[in-house]
């Protein structure tokens, strides 16, 4: 995003200082730096007694451009093991020339092979106000949020060829009365989510701070080793025409502001805007909290595609997002804020689509033409964006979550304890080693997406509790990640948890109450299994590593399909203990027929049977048959 006009440009005094007490040390990277590393020695006494960023965001306005004096300055340093700012906008050096030159050439690269399409999306993000751009993001409920909130904008297609003047976001003239541009009208039936939405992206969220203090410029004002080579030319519009390989898309060529001095590229504003915008409405509505985080990276990435931004741009601010998000969300002067918007756009949703809290996830993820609504697809997409052509060195370092990081999930996994959605977030995270990501607090190593899908690894026991009683997301979650780890889980409280990854977890799995779904052949680790009650659900063959256990009042629930092992394969013993349940269904799509002996459970060893074998069958019945070995069941007509 260009800087705002009028804005003073920085004094010579403070962009000196900036440079001698800040940017001026060793380029060689550190797995983890800390400020003191990265700051001269003259420093290293403020760095040590730096606040942490949600204590200190508001030091994040334009009188504040040192990383001493700055929060998001100090945020981005890792962004000063890569480049040295010079003394003015086309002065500064490149400090690792093979990460910044991979950065000019993938750029290049990508405006060449830029499509007349992918150039018009580009320049709609690019005019479009960034809040209402990522509307888009809540997919089947996302001509609903318009409406209620009158959410309107008069950017919808691109010129075909360069617009004779300045194109701005405005309220079209045909607009419902009351409309506003961006996240909405305040008055609205969203109102409260809109200003939400404006408070998270609010006064100190501008990247406008750190474009002054790196002074890294667009990369269509760069060659590709990151200097500014002016050729004494000027293109048909008046502007400079420099060196470089990186094509602008014609329909943004008036767009760009004639001011260089004013108008950095590093950190990308516009990519902040995205994510800030995105994580708001991810607090108010969580059902689409992945789908949001996805097209918050999808709409930066156009950044890139226009000609406008370079991959360390982008990168940076997602970075300050992330960190301003967590702030301003963290902000005790917010809190009322925040739970009235989710509060507001539960009940507005709910109402809107006749569904409830346990119900409303389903229908947010039931449109198949929404562009999202691939998970696996999603993922692919995030990946290779939350770090584009940096490299990975050092060694790996665990992440110490930032304070005040684990707000982030606080509405998406609301069963979690603070304490546990930082493990999430820790579990979850990018490993070390990107230099950009290992600033200051290290922000950038958060992969959100990654984290709403639940734990990465149980370095301890966990204990989860989900109330089928409070709706929403405490009644019902999946955790998708593969889990590693020497701790084990125990399931507690009336709610369903289920597992889809391929789980290695070796400290084993408690099941007490509600319902524990494997949704993977390896979903239960590596331990031991034991059922004191509630049931264990699994809709395809299941295998337990270590022994298995099931107590008076727990039950196993599993599906029968033909010509199939063992549904549960158990590597060590099965005991079952009086009044525990086995409870079985045919498969829809390939049931076994009458007369059949179907295998249920193979073991080492097999002691004690079923108080009750159920089948949920009108025509057939189920007979056990035990083993020493196992369980089968005979299927008779009844």
């Amino acid at each position: 995003m260009p800087s705002s006009a009028g804005l003073p440009t920085p004094s010579a005094v403070n962009r000196r200082r900036f440079l001698k007490t800040s940017l001026g040390g060793s380029a060689a990277v550190v797995a983890a730096p800390t400020l003191v590393s990265w700051l001269g020695a003259a420093d290293a006494k403020a760095a040590t007694a730096a606040l942490p960023f949600v204590d200190d965001y508001k030091t994040n306005v334009m009188a504040n451009l040192t990383p001493e004096t700055n929060a998001v300055v100090r945020v981005l340093g890792g962004f000063a093991r890569v480049w040295k700012t010079g003394s003015a906008w086309n002065t500064g050096a490149p400090l690792r020339p093979e990460i910044l030159r991979a950065n000019m050439r993938y750029c290049a690269a990508v405006t060449r092979a830029r499509t007349e399409a992918q150039g018009k999306e580009a320049f709609v993000y690019d005019r479009q106000h960034q809040s209402y751009a990522m509307i888009g993001g809540l997919g089947p409920l996302a001509d609903l949020y318009r409406t209620g909130a009158k959410a309107v904008t008069s950017i919808t297609r691109a010129p075909d060829t360069t617009p004779a003047t300045k194109i701005d976001d405005a309220v079209p003239a045909d607009a419902p009365a009351g409309s506003a541009l961006g996240a909405g009208s305040y008055t609205s039936d969203l109102g409260l989510v809109a200003k939400l939405v404006d408070t998270v992206r609010g006064p100190y969220a501008s990247g406008n701070p750190g474009k002054y203090a790196y002074q890294y410029p667009r990369p269509w004002r760069m060659n590709e080793n990151s200097q500014v080579v002016d050729t004494g030319k000027t293109d048909a519009l008046g502007f400079p025409v420099y060196d470089s390989q990186v094509v602008v898309v014609p329909q943004l060529l008036r767009q760009r502001s004639s001011s260089p001095t004013d108008d950095g590229g590093f950190p990308s504003g516009h990519t902040n805007a995205f994510h800030l915008a995105a994580l708001a409405y991810a607090y108010a509505v969580p059902e689409r909290f992945q789908e949001l985080v996805t097209r918050a990276l999808q709409l930066s990435h156009t950044r890139i595609v226009s000609g406008m931004h370079s991959t360390v741009d982008v990168i940076g601010g997602r970075v300050m997002a992330t960190a301003l998000a967590a702030a301003t969300l963290a902000d005790p002067a917010n809190a009322e804020l925040k739970a009235a918007a989710r509060a507001q756009a539960l009940d507005y949703f709910t109402r809107k689509t006749g569904t409830t809290p346990d119900t409303l996830f389903g229908y947010a993820h039931s449109d198949a033409e929404d562009e999202y609504a691939d998970r696996e697809a999603n993922a692919r997409a995030v990946e290779p964006r939350l770090t584009y052509v940096l490299p990975r060195e050092g060694r790996k370092e665990p992440l110490s979550v930032p304070k005040g990081a684990e707000v982030l999930l606080e509405t998406r996994q609301p069963y979690l304890t603070a304490a546990q959605r930082r493990d999430v977030l820790r579990t979850t995270a990018l490993p070390s080693g990107y230099v950009l990501l290992d600033g200051f607090e290290q922000w950038g190593r958060l992969d959100l997406f990654a984290a709403a899908d639940g734990y990465g690894a149980f370095d301890c026991d966990v204990t989860v509790t989900l109330d089928a009683a409070r709706g929403g997301f405490h009644a019902a979650d999946a955790w998708r990640n593969d889990i590693e780890g020497e701790g084990g889980l125990t399931k507690r409280g009336s709610g369903t948890l289920t597992l889809t990854g391929h789980n290695r977890y070796h400290g084993g799995t408690v099941l007490e109450a509600g319902v524990l779904v494997a949704g993977h052949p390896n979903a239960l680790g590596q331990g031991d299994v034991r059922l004191t009650g509630g049931t264990l659900r699994a809709g395809a063959p299941v295998r337990v590593r270590g022994a298995w256990a099931q107590g008076a009042g727990a039950v196993l629930d599993l599906t029968l399909r033909e010509h199939h092992g063992p549904v549960l394969t158990v590597s060590g013993r099965v005991r079952l203990d009086r009044g525990s349940v086995l409870s079985l269904r045919l498969d829809e799509e390939r049931p076994p027929a009458a007369g059949t002996v179907v295998p249920v459970i193979g073991a080492s060893a097999l002691r004690g049977q079923f108080d009750r074998v159920e089948l949920n069958s009108d025509r057939l019945r189920a007979v056990p048959v035990y083993t020493a070995a196992g369980l089968s069941v005979r299927l008779l007509k009844r």
